[in-house]
C-alpha cells in the first residue's frame, strides 16, 4: 500500500490520561464532538512507530512536571483534536472551542495531566464509511 502523506495538520491538545478512566473520558469527550487519539494506537507519516513516539512524549512530560505528575508514568498519552462542529474550513479553532476543552478536561483534574496550548501533528484521519 503506498502511504501518501496528507495535506495540513491537526491542533491537538496531549493529555495524559489515567487508563481508569480513559472508556468514560473518551467517550464523554465524544458527546462534546472532541476525538480522543491513544497516540500508542496513531500512526503519522512523520512518526509511524506509535508506541515509541506515546514512551518519549510520556516520559518528556513526566520529567518535565520535576516530580508534580509521577503518579502518570504509565497513563496513556492522547490527542485530543476537534470535531467537526468546532471547526471552520481553514481558520483557527475559535477560542469558545479552547474554552469548552480546557472546562472538560478540568472536569477530570484528578486523572489527568497536561499543559495549557494546542500542538500539531500530521492530519489524523478518521474512518468513515462509505455510503
Amino acid at each position: 500500500m503506498d502511504h501518501v502523506r496528507p495535506p495540513g495538520h491537526d491542533n491537538v491538545a496531549t493529555v495524559l490520561v489515567n487508563p481508569a478512566v480513559l472508556r468514560d473520558f473518551e467517550l464523554d469527550l465524544m458527546a462534546h464532538d472532541f476525538r480522543v487519539w491513544p497516540v500508542h494506537r496513531t500512526s503519522t507519516a512523520l512518526c509511524p512507530d506509535g508506541p515509541r513516539l506515546a514512551f518519549q512524549l510520556r516520559r518528556s512530560m513526566v520529567e518535565a512536571s520535576q516530580g508534580r505528575w509521577s503518579e502518570a508514568a504509565e497513563w496513556t498519552l492522547v490527542w485530543i483534536t476537534f470535531g467537526e462542529s468546532w471547526v471552520q474550513g481553514d481558520e483557527p479553532i475559535p477560542w469558545p472551542a479552547h474554552a469548552a476543552l480546557w472546562e472538560k478536561l478540568a472536569e477530570y483534574a484528578e486523572d489527568v495531566r497536561y499543559k495549557l496550548g494546542l500542538g500539531g501533528v500530521p492530519k489524523l484521519n478518521v474512518p468513515r464509511e462509505e455510503v
